[in-house]
């Protein structure tokens, strides 16, 4: 009689458990960031015009982006830190390292720009894991509502997807049966 071999492969609750310590790690970075740099947001923003001045980017918009950079990181920070608006605090992240990579690639600081890139792949894995995200005011906000309507589809997706889709619905989702 052969002995039976364990199972070799990923089991959900630890995946769960990686993704929101990952989520969790990747925010406080991104909100020291941001913390780091919003006392000095006019100093931040001159030393990128400063940057920027032999390009063809105008002073001004580089200004006006540098000046957004600090809140968002902040922002996107917290929402990841708490699990709150993951989705949309994820694709603003992606958004933001986006501008970000084209600066730095505009100025050919090719280590800045291979920096970021790992920022982006942090970016993706939790974003295309985001059905692991179960320790989350999103995951316990959505659990809420379906406790409160009785609709089993409500945990199926964020109270801010819900928000955003509403208006797109051209019928009622059908019931999944579990």
């Amino acid at each position: 009689m052969a002995t039976p071999q364990p199972v070799v492969g990923l089991r959900r609750k630890d995946i769960t458990l990686a993704y929101v310590l990952l989520r969790i790690l990747f925010g406080i970075g991104f909100f020291n960031i941001g913390l780091g740099k919003i006392g000095g947001i006019g100093g931040f923003a001159n030393a990128m015009a400063a940057q920027f001045k032999d390009t063809f980017l105008p002073a001004p918009l580089v200004q006006a982006t540098a000046a957004l950079v600090p809140p968002l990181e902040l922002a996107i920070g917290l929402l990841l830190i708490f699990g709150l608006f993951t989705r949309g605090a994820l694709v603003a992240g992606f958004i933001l390292m986006m501008i970000l990579q084209a600066g730095v690639t505009l100025l050919k600081d090719w280590n800045t720009a291979s920096n970021q890139l790992i920022y982006c792949i942090i970016f993706f894995i939790l974003l295309a894991g985001a059905g692991f995200n179960a320790f989350s005011l999103d995951h316990w906000w959505s659990r809420k509502k379906a406790t409160e309507t009785g609709d089993r589809m409500m945990t199926d997706i964020t109270p801010f997807r819900r928000y955003l889709l509403a208006p797109f619905s051209r019928r009622p989702a059908a019931k999944r049966s579990y």
